[in-house]
């Protein structure tokens, strides 16, 4: 039996890793400034992190929900401390795509609306209900269309309202910051009048900050930048350093009722173990603060008094969630960047550079790959 094809392969094989570096099976050291899609979010084989899984594990590693599990006590108490949303009530799942799917859900059982509204270019997951409010027909099969979500354009505050005042729409789904798109923000007014929006019409409000969370554009939750609060927040790939987990924090004005959620897998005790040890590296360490300064490092350096150096054509994002857009003719940096001078770093189709690194970065981690990107833009401009 093989592998089904899902992703295009570099031949690079990880085998070893310790903050924001790599090794491969050959030797070959690599500086990770994409972290695995933004999970790797305090580091790979920070000591606390491993020693906390490790103990985990030595004593008891998964039993179902149907038992006492004090480490998910533990760790919605840290979570609601560390994000402001410590009146919410959570619940565990494995993934981003899960999170979302539960959400919806939440909202259409506590609205008795059957249609969500989403926003253009938006990713919210692989599974059917995530696929349906995502904007990439690539990825859409049949079965995922459903007349059930409807798509305006993002920081299009007439579009929403029209759509919104029809009353028909369970909940809003939008994301901290698109990063799938290409790093593309809801502009802080635009949050504003969707948090208005969603209370004139008796709409819940859905963020999903898997990408954009855990503290990666200098707030815990890229929304509170607008300083608004959101009815339900979903949070997953930064939240346990690498270990499948994903969270629904949900407001009090949601009753719950048994068997309206559930899950097998979520909330294990490794799950829980890895997510604690990573919110208190996250405290210990002020990493919070050192992705808002780090971020700020990048953007001084990348695109000085607003204007972007070459080759990129516009700098995006907040923090540590970073979208390069390039120059026509420059489609090729990824793979420069990554053979030449031996950086990891992802992409939003072929123009966007993505940097979503672990929040332990450095600013001498950051300034080498500056340099490193100034020499592969030089190398590689165009005739």
């Amino acid at each position: 039996m093989d592998l089904f094809k899902v992703y295009k392969l570099w031949d690079i094989e990880p085998v070893r890793g310790l903050g924001t570096t790599l090794w491969d099976k050959n030797g070959e050291e690599y500086t990770d400034l994409y972290g695995g899609h933004a999970v790797i979010s305090v580091g790979h084989c920070h000591p606390h992190y491993v020693k906390a899984v490790t103990d985990q594990l030595n004593r008891l590693g998964f039993y179902s929900n149907a038992v006492q599990n004090p480490l998910q006590k533990e760790l919605a108490q840290k979570l609601g401390k560390a994000s402001g949303y410590d009146d919410y009530s959570l619940f565990l799942c494995n993934s981003g795509a899960e999170a979302n799917e539960n959400a919806m859900k939440l909202a259409s059982f506590r609205t008795g609306r059957e249609k969500i509204l989403a926003f253009g270019k938006a990713f919210h997951g692989r599974t059917s209900g995530a696929v349906a409010v995502t904007d990439n027909p690539k990825i859409r099969s049949p079965f995922n269309v459903t007349g059930n979500v409807g798509f305006v354009p993002l920081n299009d505050t007439a579009a929403a309202e029209k759509a919104l005042e029809s009353k028909e729409y369970a909940a809003v789904i939008i994301e901290g910051i698109q990063g799938v798109a290409g790093i593309y923000e809801p502009a802080d007014d635009f949050l504003l009048s969707l948090r208005r929006l969603c209370d004139r019409t008796g709409t819940m409000l859905i963020i999903d900050e898997i990408q954009s969370g855990y503290g990666r554009t200098g707030k815990f939750f890229a929304h509170q930048h607008a300083d608004i609060r959101a009815d339900i927040v979903t949070t997953a790939k930064g939240m346990a350093n690498g270990f499948p987990i994903g969270g629904v924090l949900i407001s009090p004005d949601f009753k719950a009722e048994y068997g309206m959620l559930g899950t097998t897998f979520g909330g294990n005790h490794l799950a829980c173990a890895a997510a604690i040890a990573v919110l208190e590296i996250i405290e210990s360490e002020h990493l919070v603060e050192n992705a808002a300064r780090i971020g700020e490092y990048f953007r001084n350096a990348l695109c000085p008094d607003g204007v972007p150096v070459h080759p990129v054509k516009e700098y995006r994002g907040r923090g540590l969630m970073i979208g390069l857009e390039l120059k026509d003719g420059y489609e090729d940096m990824r793979d420069r960047l990554l053979f030449k001078e031996h950086f990891f770093t992802g992409a939003a189709g072929p123009k966007v550079i993505r940097l979503l690194p672990a929040l332990t970065i450095s600013e001498e981690t950051a300034s080498r790959f500056i340099e490193a990107f100034k020499r592969s833009g030089s190398a590689a401009r165009p005739d």
